[in-house]
């Protein structure tokens, strides 16, 4: 399949690796910031194959994790009642909030319901005009533009009976709180490919100037994550601090101006607390005004819902680049996928910690451990390495 094998080689891998090594000449730390690519950086070893002058901390880059726990606890308050069908993409059911998660909610007799769209939701609520429909719209920039549409589409067919709880989060906020933070260490990123084709690589541009930092949005496979890291450290090492795109085949410069106009349209930006973190300011989108019928956190009176987080996990540093997952006390004993403590061990989230809880620490590895790649070739971007 184009895109997929052809990104998985091994051989290329090698060339890449051997390229990065020639390249370096110092200690850099790079973040990526999604959690797809965590995914793939952890399933890959991609971090085992680098030279040790390279080291990848990861981000917060799943929204699934980030999510605030109150904003779940508002969730499960609005799911659990009887006049409610409560939607929700499935990654989010096994989410735990302080009292369980939505799944044990729909075991004990609520009606929660997995949809693979938001329009299903808008669906839902035209053909049960007796029932509040709530869809949970969570997530990056990425699905905001289907969660707008939704709510868009709503209000034109005039289905007061549909509402959203909007947790929505944005990406250069949070990466402008991780470089302003005390002892950050990050001096480079691998930019989140899925959320610049919606925004483009625009919005990047001051990030990179102010703190000098060269942002590389990059793509998901092997070697989009081993080319995004070359071309940091390129920069890096050249004293240079620039936007480029290595995931040129989906990513435009200046995203997709259908779904941003949308997302204008639909939403504002506002302060938005997040898991493990806490709150980053302009860091979240709302509903605007004129679309304030259709939220449920004003609709079902439950902002006023706050929730204590573990004062034992250190997700929050961890999402900061600070500590790793095994400087946890917690990680693996109190702290499970099952019986998360925080952001990082989110159950089917894409956190470093849920990733790394089956791989073995540092220690326990053989010193010759190396990922298994697939059989292929061809690079990306055409860029000599």
């Amino acid at each position: 399949m184009k895109y997929l094998d052809e990104y998985r080689d091994g051989r290329a891998a090698e060339k890449l690796a051997a390229a990065i090594a020639r390249t370096v000449t110092r200690p850099w730390t790079i973040m990526e910031v999604c959690g797809g690519q965590t995914h793939t950086i952890v399933k890959y070893g991609i971090d085992r194959i680098l030279p040790p002058e390279v080291e990848l901390v990861h981000g917060p880059g799943c929204p699934v994790c980030v999510t605030a726990l109150e904003m779940i606890d508002r969730a499960h308050a609005i799911a659990s009642r009887p006049d409610v069908i409560f939607c929700s993409f499935g990654d989010m059911l096994r989410v735990p909030g302080s009292r369980g998660d939505l799944l044990q909610l729909k075991a004990q007799g609520a009606d929660v319901r997995i949809v693979y769209s938001p329009l299903d939701a808008v669906n839902l609520a035209a053909a049960n005009p007796s029932r509040q429909i709530v869809f949970f719209a969570i997530g990056f920039e990425t699905t905001a533009p289907p969660n707008a549409m939704a709510v868009w589409m709503a209000r034109r067919r005039r289905l007061m009976n549909f509402s959203v709880l909007v947790s929505h989060v944005l990406v250069p906020p949070a990466m402008t709180a991780i470089l302003q933070s005390p002892g950050n260490r990050v001096r480079g990123f691998l930019g989140p490919g899925h959320v610049c084709t919606v925004v483009g690589c625009d919005e990047y541009e001051p990030i990179a100037r102010r703190f000098q930092v060269p942002i590389v949005v990059t793509g998901f496979e092997p070697l989009d994550l081993l080319e995004g890291v070359l071309w940091t450290v390129r920069q890096l090492e050249e004293g240079r601090a620039e936007v480029e795109n290595q995931y040129g085949r989906a990513v435009r410069q200046h995203g997709n101006p259908a779904s941003k106009a949308l997302i204008e349209d639909v939403f504002e930006v506002c302060d938005r607390k997040w898991r493990g973190i806490g709150l980053i300011p302009q860091s979240g989108y709302t509903l605007r005004p004129e679309y304030r019928d259709h939220d449920a956190e004003q609709r079902f009176a439950v902002a006023d819902i706050k929730t204590q987080e573990s004062l034992v996990c250190i997700s929050g540093e961890i999402l900061k680049g600070l500590k790793k997952p095994h400087d946890c006390p917690a990680f693996g004993r109190a702290c499970t996928p099952q019986t998360p403590l925080g952001a990082t061990m989110v159950l089917l989230g894409r956190g470093l910690c849920r990733l790394l809880r089956l791989r073995p620490t540092p220690r326990e590895e053989p010193a010759d451990a190396s990922p298994p790649l697939g059989t292929l070739v061809p690079l990306s971007s055409g860029k000599e390495v």
